[in-house]
């Protein structure tokens, strides 16, 4: 038995974070929402009891270190499932870019698996257990437009904004999320306006949204890798209707609205970062089979 199972990335459309918590994570409050750039995981059914990650990506662990491997152990032992999973993982997302990839393989591999071994569970069950993996997974279960607290695990969903182009640039270099927030002083932050950003949202108001985004990780990343902050700058010099950071970073997105201006900026863009994308925002929740 094969299945196939797309893993979209996702873009925070704001990011505060409230206070530090007891546990070493932080309470945060963010919007986030799924765009049209996937990794695609292929599930094959082994019969001997194991599990195996293949990729050809040099820097996606095959170990217990990647997501999916640890979704795949999880959801095996917790329901005492004695057959193997092969895991192929064709990346897209690019790794370790704040777009969510580990987190979304771990959840595709979670909606995979609960079809390939005919679990029955529910959507909302996969996330609870996806909470479990990773702070970003839960949202990554339900994909679509959502507003997250906890440590991000805490789901309420939300419409998806208007269709707009999202413009992503990653330079070469990866960030540390747990590096970012050690070096957040969350006394001195500016706390973006989340509600002024559901609002926009639930209004379908994009010049709203557009004026809305935010992101309190921004500053820390800006200072430990300055050429992030040069990359938002020629996007927002190219003529992006918004540029924000996204997650923890360094992938910088801009929204635009009209093909003719997202053409001109992905072209501009190209002339000195690697990695750049222009995909659609999907904005939609995930279906179970």
């Amino acid at each position: 038995m094969k299945l196939l199972v797309k893993a979209p990335a996702k873009i925070n459309l704001s990011l505060d974070v409230l206070s530090k918590r007891a546990d070493g994570y932080h309470d945060v409050r963010m919007i986030m929402t799924t765009i049209d750039l996937a990794d695609r995981i292929e599930l094959t059914e082994l019969s001997e009891d194991r599990i195996e990650i293949v990729s050809h990506n040099r820097y996606v662990p095959d170990d217990q270190r990647n997501l999916a491997y640890q979704a795949a152990k999880l959801i095996k032992e917790r329901y005492r499932v004695d057959k193997g999973v092969s895991i192929a993982i064709e990346k897209t997302i690019p790794v370790a870019a704040g777009l969510a990839g580990g987190s979304s393989d771990a959840a595709a591999t979670l909606r995979g698996l609960n079809q390939l071994w005919k679990l029955g569970l529910s959507v909302d069950e996969l996330a609870e257990i996806g909470a479990e993996i990773g702070s970003d997974v839960s949202f990554c279960v339900y994909g679509g437009t959502a507003i997250a607290t906890g440590r991000g695990e805490r789901i309420e969903h939300i419409p998806a904004p208007p269709p707009c182009w999202v413009i992503l640039a990653k330079p070469k270099i990866g960030v540390s999320t747990a590096d970012v927030y050690r070096n957040l002083k969350v006394d001195r932050i500016q706390h973006p306006n989340v509600d002024d950003m559901i609002q926009s949202i639930r209004e379908g108001d994009y010049d709203g949204i557009c004026s809305s985004v935010g992101n309190v990780l921004e500053e820390v990343t800006f200072r430990m890798h300055p050429e992030v902050q040069h990359i938002k700058e020629q996007m927002k010099r190219f003529g992006a209707d918004a540029v924000l950071m996204s997650g923890s970073g360094p992938t910088v997105f801009g929204l635009v609205r009209y093909d003719s201006r997202m053409q001109r900026i992905y072209n501009g863009l190209k002339g000195f970062c690697e990695h750049v994308y222009a995909v659609r925002m999907l904005g939609e929740r995930e279906k179970l089979e």
